[in-house]
């Protein structure tokens, strides 16, 4: 583990003055002694936490884009909550003061650098690792179909074909743009309509691809 940190962060264990080389520190680690194994205290444990997640050099320092950002930390949760700015672009700009809003909007919907889809909650992700992607698409599939028909209402499937046709024909849509003539009911945040479960679902299972959001509607 010591070796694998190293390897990432060589400047931060140097400066601390813990080893100066892997050379160096192997030759502190007695083979088969976990009593001699050296200990990260609580400063340097946390200097490479904020390194890692991006929050130690100055956020003004080395010009970044927002697609280099999202690189580096793996991907950024896209988040409703909006008090001062939304949560996804409040952990852009901690890491880079010129950061606005409108820099991931183009990496996401003009350069598609980036792409948005489903980690724990839906997030931001380099579109390098779209190709991994396919492999949660087809989990999910499987998952999402056995899953929502006890969680959903009747008639998701018989969508399916209706949503893509009028996506084919029209261009992107949103939920306020389909299923007008479905029952809409005040059954809690989770009660969607067949329609709005269809599109969700295709989006899940890499059918459909977020181009834009309107306000934090997907499009």
């Amino acid at each position: 583990m010591l070796e694998y940190l190293f390897k990432l962060y060589p400047e931060t264990l140097a400066i601390h003055g813990l080893f100066t080389s892997t050379r160096s520190m192997t030759s502190q680690i007695p083979s088969g002694d976990p009593a001699h194994v050296p200990v990260l205290d609580n400063r340097i444990a946390r200097r490479i936490f904020l390194r890692h997640h991006g929050l130690l050099a100055p956020p003004w320092d080395a010009p970044k884009t927002a697609r280099d950002h999202v690189q580096a930390l793996g991907f950024v949760q896209v988040d409703s909550i909006n008090t001062v700015m939304r949560a996804h672009d409040m952990i852009l700009a901690a890491r880079h003061k010129p950061y606005r809003p409108k820099h991931l909007q183009k990496a996401l919907e003009t350069d598609r650098q980036l792409f948005e889809h489903w980690t724990h909650d839906a997030s931001v992700l380099p579109i390098e690792a779209y190709p991994y992607w396919r492999h949660k698409f087809r989990r999910d599939r499987d998952r999402l179909a056995r899953n929502w028909k006890d969680w959903r209402r009747d008639g998701i499937e018989e969508q399916f074909e209706t949503i893509l046709t009028h996506i084919r024909d029209g261009g992107p849509v949103s939920t306020a743009d389909v299923g007008k003539d479905e029952k809409r009911t005040s059954g809690g945040w989770w009660d969607w309509n067949p329609s709005k479960t269809a599109l969700e679902f295709l989006w899940r299972t890499g059918e459909l691809a977020i181009t834009a959001r309107q306000g934090f509607r997907k499009i």
